[in-house]
């Protein structure tokens, strides 16, 4: 039996599948992803892009930060891929059930996923810091240098950056759905991200897949690996 037809198999036999994904299952869609050799923090700038994406850079070098930020964060034409459109009709079909992701681009909901829990919040989401009034990616896109509010304040994107937390109604949401799951997918991430990546332990359920192309930082106990591009697994299935 192929990977292919042991994945296809446990996904037959599985009534409640959660998806964990990263930035892996974002290339597909022309998205770059971080850690990969030709990815974003293998690129030459003049300060890191772990460091342009943390929360101290971005309060003394808030300029800077959208100057980046719009550069390199943003891809607001990108269309879902075969992995994002497999999930969003799984999800359909009544398989998939939640859909657990570190991307920030929206391209889970842009393919029809209801149940997307967005550990590291969304682009297409900004908030003003003053006011709390809520603002589309456009007034991101469509403004320079640090974008305001009508109230005057700044306008912040909904992401978490690094030394910021993560919100606690979507861990526990993560955590609830992972708990109840029979079969868990993790792909395109290397699960070098804490804290999303320790969500996965919550897993009590029968089938963990992985579908990533190389190695991921640490064994998870998998039932199957693929080493391949999760949309050109998941669209054979």
């Amino acid at each position: 039996m192929t990977p292919i037809d042991q994945l296809r198999a446990m996904v037959a036999e599985s009534n409640y599948i959660v998806f964990f994904g990263g930035a892996g299952v974002s290339t597909e869609s022309g998205i770059p992803d971080f850690r990969s050799v030709d990815g974003l923090y293998n690129q030459k700038y003049p300060v890191p892009p772990e460091t342009m994406l943390s929360h101290s850079y971005y309060e003394a070098h808030t300029e800077e930060f959208y100057r980046f930020y719009r550069d390199k964060m943003l891809a607001p034409d990108a269309l879902p891929n075969k992995a994002h459109l497999w999930l969003a009709q799984q999800e359909k079909n009544g398989k998939v059930k939640a859909v657990i992701t570190q991307n920030i681009d929206g391209l889970h909901q842009k393919a029809g996923s209801q149940e997307v829990l967005e550990l590291h919040g969304s682009v297409w989401r900004n908030y003003c810091r003053r006011c709390r009034t809520f603002y589309g990616l456009d007034a991101i896109t469509e403004s320079t240098g640090v974008p305001r509010c009508t109230c005057g304040g700044v306008i912040k994107p909904d992401v978490v950056l690094y030394e910021e937390g993560l919100d606690e109604d979507v861990l526990d949401r993560s955590v609830m759905h992972l708990r109840k799951a029979d079969m868990l997918i993790i792909g395109g991430t290397s699960l070098a991200v804490y804290p999303a990546a320790g969500l996965i332990h919550y897993f009590r359920g029968k089938h963990v897949v992985v579908i990533n192309k190389g190695a991921t930082a640490r064994d998870v106990g998998a039932s199957l690996t693929i080493d391949g591009a999760i949309g050109e697994v998941l669209s054979q299935i």
